[in-house]
């Protein structure tokens, strides 16, 4: 055996049976996170699969199955409301080929009578309210009912409202949601204006910042690195090609479903994140079979189109909350 080798193995031996152990048991190197709330069941725009999306009456019908987290996005109109909508063109929730932004708020147009479900193909939505809200009706309707906002525009005027009518000089701080609002965005270049508009909400990793965080796991390093960020919220990889469609071409999403099935669905990584206080949401399962590979896996919880069917989900054979 050569020198190199001699020293080499017993050293990469060492490494990997430290890193298994700090693996396994994480709050040796890290405090875990504090959990100001635990959300098992939450609401995809609100509960789009039961009412029309991002409507009030889709988030009441979501609080009556008792959801403790609602999930929304947001655009800014024309006269700076920040309103509740996945899309920045109202084409295909209203028919008006328009940006939000080019409108007034009072101007914003009707829903249409129905909506497809976007993670269920083929299903479709009805409800008598078909208004855009505020984000600020939101928060007031709402005041302790943990919120995820996703900001998908570099909009720092976007951001900054959602502080001040969520935030700081604000509605945030006067409703004291400073705990139970989340950031959440897929751009690290947007997370970062966001923490720096309110860096007392908690945040979400971003889509590099996750892929940042596999590769800390599979090169054995995660377990001496910090994570600031309170909530990893990721699709299920089960869902692509089913439901999720992430590619135009079929072959790329089957080669997605098997590989990130492969590197995300680990379930040392959840309970290591867990135990860490980083909660795992894993988003968007419509189906039982989902429900039931998330829970295995350790997640939180699960955000949904249909509140209704994980409400039954939980009651009947759900998991306890973890209590990492």
């Amino acid at each position: 055996m050569s020198p190199l080798l001699y020293y080499a193995l017993p050293t990469l031996g060492s490494y990997v049976m430290l890193s298994i152990f700090f693996l396994r048991r994480p709050r040796l190197l890290h405090t875990p996170w504090f959990r100001a709330f635990c959300p098992r069941l939450g609401a995809h725009r609100g509960g789009s699969g039961e009412r029309l999306e991002n409507t009030m009456e889709a988030m009441e019908n979501s609080m009556t199955q008792r959801a403790d987290l609602l999930e929304l996005d947001c655009q800014l109109t024309r006269d700076g409301v920040v309103v509740v909508s996945h899309d920045k063109n109202l084409s295909r929730q209203s028919g008006v080929n328009r940006d939000i932004g080019s409108l007034d708020f009072e101007e914003l147009p009707l829903l249409k009578e129905e909506l497809e479900v976007y993670f269920s193909p083929g299903h479709f939505t009805h409800g008598s309210d078909r208004h855009m809200v505020r984000l600020e009706d939101v928060f007031r309707r709402f005041p302790r009912t943990p919120i995820s906002v996703e900001i998908k525009e570099e909009n720092e005027e976007l951001i900054y409202k959602v502080v001040l009518q969520a935030g700081t000089a604000d509605l945030v701080r006067n409703f004291d949601r400073n705990e139970i609002t989340i950031w959440a965005s897929g751009k690290s270049s947007i997370m970062k204006k966001c923490k720096a508009a309110n860096p007392e909400m908690p945040t979400s990793l971003t889509l590099s910042r996750g892929l940042w965080v596999l590769l800390l796991y599979y090169l054995g390093l995660l377990p001496f690195i910090s994570i600031p960020e309170k909530f990893l919220i990721c699709f299920l990889p089960t869902i692509i090609n089913r439901t999720y469609f992430p590619f135009p071409c079929s072959g790329l999403n089957q080669l997605a479903a098997v590989v990130s099935k492969w590197l995300i669905m680990r379930k040392s990584l959840i309970q290591h994140l867990e135990q860490r206080g980083v909660q795992v949401i894993f988003w968007c399962l419509n189906e039982e079979s989902d429900f039931k590979a998330a829970f295995d896996l350790g997640a939180t919880g699960i955000i949904t189109d249909y509140p209704t069917a994980l409400r039954r989900y939980l009651d009947n054979h759900g998991p306890p909350a973890p209590s990492y």
